[in-house]
């Protein structure tokens, strides 16, 4: 078979410009046939208004954060790690690989661990949200924070408070759980400074009762 200059045994071969459009008009009809009923129902709703675009300009939020309820004026982009830390003060949550890696930013959103890097402040609206802040009160340390400073388990400290928070979520989630479960729910956390050892040392006291606790 010959298709040489733009022919073929059934006539002329189609243009470029002729064969792109129609890959996207059949590409386009691919995905509006197998598009979740779902998703279809919410392009809908955004076509007769029910959604309202928010931005560039700084927009009201309102966050609960540690049993305190906050309203600050921020940009539709703001994360909540950056809304926390730039415009409500609550700089227990660290930023240092910003990439949603690391899990130095790490809280608690309604008793889940979440990289704050990850999360619009705006998405955080009307959810109840914890810091390492929320793991001491009138002076007194969470067992977990506890546990971290009796087995000397932090050295520069940036990866502690979301260390913290994660295993405290974890120990919420499941008060009886095995040193090895509490391990696999510190699985998106880093240390760099590689104390993992000191931090085997404070689950395993925590797996033995002291978890079980705020």
């Amino acid at each position: 078979m010959n298709t040489a200059k733009g022919h073929n045994k059934n006539g002329p071969a189609p243009s470029r410009r002729e064969f792109l459009k129609g890959s996207g008009a059949a590409a386009a009809a691919t995905a509006l046939a197998t598009a979740p009923v779902t998703a279809l129902a919410e392009g809908a709703a955004a076509d007769t208004g029910k959604s309202v675009a928010m931005g560039p300009a700084p927009v009201q939020v309102q966050l609960t954060v540690n049993g305190k309820k906050m309203s600050q004026a921020l940009e539709p982009r703001v994360t909540l790690l950056d809304a926390l830390r730039n415009y409500l003060d609550v700089t227990g949550c660290k930023r240092v690989c910003d990439r949603g890696t690391c899990g130095a930013c790490t809280v608690m959103v309604d008793g889940k661990p979440v990289y704050s890097c990850t999360m619009f402040a705006l998405e955080a609206q009307g959810r109840d949200i914890k810091t390492a802040e929320a793991l001491v009160a009138d002076g007194k340390l969470d067992s977990v924070p506890a546990a971290f400073a009796r087995y000397d388990a932090q050295q520069c400290g940036f990866c502690t408070p979301g260390f913290v928070v994660a295993m405290r979520a974890a120990f919420d989630k499941n008060p009886k759980a095995t040193p090895a479960e509490i391990e696999e729910g510190l699985s998106g956390n880093i240390c760099r400074c590689g104390t993992y050892q000191q931090m085997r040392d404070a689950i395993a006291a925590l797996c033995k009762g002291e978890g079980k606790g705020g």
